[in-house]
């Protein structure tokens, strides 16, 4: 028997119920005889009410009719109450024959007691909860925001679940494209208009605020990349987002936005979850699901050593990596600034983490020899690399190679040599038939990787860039390959809200020009599930991230602008043609590359062309005797190396 606890709200329901009981049951012998009960049945209903209260009582307490508060009551309640009742229903008339008291009671009664009794139990804590709702939130009901739901899809339908409970919304009703669904009630809401319809029906209701409720499920993104001709095309539920955004600003009204349809459907949302919308919002992107009892073996308890960790892309993945508990983690940042601020974050946020924080450079083997030696790294992520299109054709072109390339051999070669069993180069999609110096020393970092990789021999000599090359350990090399991410140091959002900032315009290189984009979160997680998944030994795979649907920047910079309130009115949008090296449009595999799928759906491999043995020697031997190279004698010779590069002048 589930008994409550003694309090005076259980107390006051008990009575009240049991007083329900007595009035059930009188109101039952009424009815049966037109409101005048003859004295022999007046005299057994006094009889049989004492054992009448004591088995509806018993009921109550064994089904926990009061473990709830009235004020929320619910449907669960309701049920609760019914068996009760029914129960009772059962149990009243065996207990009167068995006590041979059953004389005087019509059948008619067993039947209408229980129903009156229903009626009084249920109703009384309905009638309660909409009392007290109205007592306590009439005058905020006043004070609440009206809304319209952008979407009229299973996701729009379960986000109006949440917000009739709410006391800070209040919806209208949906918009929606679909003619089938207009006119239609959903959930007692009326499908009132399509979406670009917003601004008439939000003057019209006077409507502050739109929920963008137009999300798509995970399996409706999964795509493999060869298994669309044209990648460049966004897919529907982002343009029908992007133009829900453009009717928001028009109308003048907020736009708000939900999290995804498999969280919806799921109930893992809450109303508190509603927020204004990110550029992150407009990509489509779907959330990353890791191994994680794999990510734990390989990373939990070991050393793992991060390059450029004071980057966007190297500290976010210091983060990641130390949600997995690493026994110790190095970041290793040649940049002091950037290295002092991540330090102070990650003293604060992982206290218990071990931590080094070396100041270095991946050209300086010497250095790298000391903290390799000292601190003996098991897994390294290398996110250092110069990677600004523009800065690296003029002036730095051969730093760019020495860093992008040679840097990468120093460090794979300390890694080799101190029994690294995990190297993850993190790669870019400008490596694929690259246009410019930076994307062409990544794909040079990328071969490089791939001939170390493979047994090869090596002779050693002196000269000051090639010490690393006697190593006996084979750690596996895995490369990344990605495009850009939103937020990042580089990234085009920081300068496009700065412009905003600032009244305008929005520089943009070309209207045409689009570009992958995903989120830094999301990038870093898949940079460690590759990780995970790379084979190791004979293996140098290039896992090629699903970067979605290309973004054009152009639509991007409006984006922006009507999530800050303004409209392209308010900014003006200067296309100023495309810098040097740039491309229109970056791709994710080369002409000659194809992929192979892997277990996780958002990871392929590309079958990249093998590089041979001897051609790490002749490339070696090229950066040992130039000291200095000038812009143009680096893109001339970046040519031999990388057939697939060509320079290119700007686009206007």
């Amino acid at each position: 028997m589930l008994v409550p606890k003694l309090n005076i709200r259980a107390g006051i329901a008990f009575v009240h119920d049991l007083a329900a009981v007595v009035a059930a049951w009188w109101f039952a012998y009424l009815f049966r005889f037109n409101f005048e009960i003859p004295p022999f049945y007046l005299a057994a209903l006094k009889e049989i009410l004492p054992f009448t209260v004591l088995i509806h009582a018993a009921a109550f307490l064994w089904f926990g009719l009061y473990r709830g508060l009235w004020h929320y009551a619910s449907l669960p309640d309701l049920q609760r109450i019914l068996f009760a009742v029914l129960a009772s229903a059962a149990a009243v008339p065996l207990a009167l024959y068995l006590l041979q008291v059953h004389s005087g009671v019509p059948r008619t009664v067993l039947l209408l007691a229980p129903i009156l009794l229903l009626f009084i139990m249920g109703g009384s804590r309905i009638a309660y909860r909409l009392w007290k709702e109205h007592r306590l939130y009439g005058r905020k009901k006043l004070e609440k925001n009206l809304v319209l739901v952008l979407g009229a899809g299973d996701a729009a339908v379960g986000l109006v679940k949440e917000l009739a409970r709410s006391m800070q919304w209040e919806v209208v009703g949906f918009l929606d494209d679909d003619p089938a669904k207009r006119g239609l009630m959903l959930h007692g809401f009326k499908v009132m208009g399509r979406i670009n319809e917003l601004p008439a029906i939000a003057k019209k209701f006077r409507v502050g605020h739109a929920i963008i409720a137009m999300t798509s499920s995970s399996s409706d993104r999964r795509k493999l990349y060869r298994s669309q001709p044209d990648r460049r095309q966004p897919d529907r539920h982002l343009r029908n987002r992007r133009r829900a955004m453009q009717m928001c600003s028009t109308a003048g009204v907020k736009a708000l936005i939900v999290p995804s349809y498999d969280d919806l459907i799921s109930g893992k949302i809450t109303v508190s979850q509603i927020r204004t919308v990110e550029p992150e919002d407009l990509l489509g992107r779907d959330s990353v699901v890791l191994d994680n009892d794999g990510l734990h073996g390989l990373l939990t308890g070991k050393t793992v050593l991060v390059t450029g960790a004071g980057g966007s892309i190297g500290s976010e993945l210091c983060r990641q990596i130390a949600k997995f508990r690493p026994g110790c983690l190095v970041l290793f940042e040649l940049n002091e600034f950037a290295l002092y601020s991540v330090e102070q974050e990650f003293q604060a946020d992982f206290p218990n983490i071990p931590m080094v924080f070396a100041i270095g450079d991946i050209k300086d083997a010497a250095r790298l020899a000391q903290v390799f030696s000292q601190y003996q790294p098991k897994v390294v992520f290398h996110a250092a690399a110069y990677k600004h299109v523009p800065l690296m054709e003029h002036e730095n072109a051969w730093q760019a190679v020495l860093n992008n390339v040679f840097g990468t051999y120093v460090l794979a070669q300390a890694a080799i040599k101190h029994g690294v069993e995990k190297f993850v180069l993190i790669s870019t999609d400008k490596a694929v038939n690259p246009t410019n110096v930076m994307g062409a020393s990544k794909r040079l970092a990328e071969m490089v990787c791939q001939a170390l990789q493979q047994p090869i021999s090596i002779p050693e000599n002196t000269s000051g860039k090639n010490d690393l090359i006697d190593g006996k350990h084979e750690p596996g090399f895995v490369m990344v390959r990605f495009g850009n991410v939103l937020g990042s140091a580089g990234s085009v959002i920081p300068k496009f809200r700065e412009q905003i900032a600032k009244g305008g315009p929005i520089t943009v290189t070309h209207s045409e020009i689009t570009r992958y984009f995903m989120s830094i979160p999301e990038a870093t997680q898949l940079v460690l599930q590759a990780g995970l998944m790379g084979s190791g030994k004979g293996g140098g795979e290039i896992f090629v991230l699903d970067m979605g649907d290309p973004v054009k920047i152009a639509d991007l910079a409006k984006d922006l602008i009507r999530l800050s309130g303004l409209s392209e009115s308010d900014i003006q949008i200067v296309y100023n043609g495309l810098r040097p090296g740039e491309k229109l449009y970056e791709e994710l595999l080369a002409d000659d590359e194809n992929t192979l799928p892997t277990p996780h759906p958002k990871l392929r491999i590309a079958q990249a062309r093998q590089v041979e043995k001897q051609w790490l020697m002749e490339l070696l031997a090229w950066i040992n005797e130039h000291p200095a190279l000038s812009d143009e004698e680096v893109k001339q010779d970046l040519r031999r190396w990388v057939p697939e590069y060509s320079s290119q002048e700007p686009v206007q």
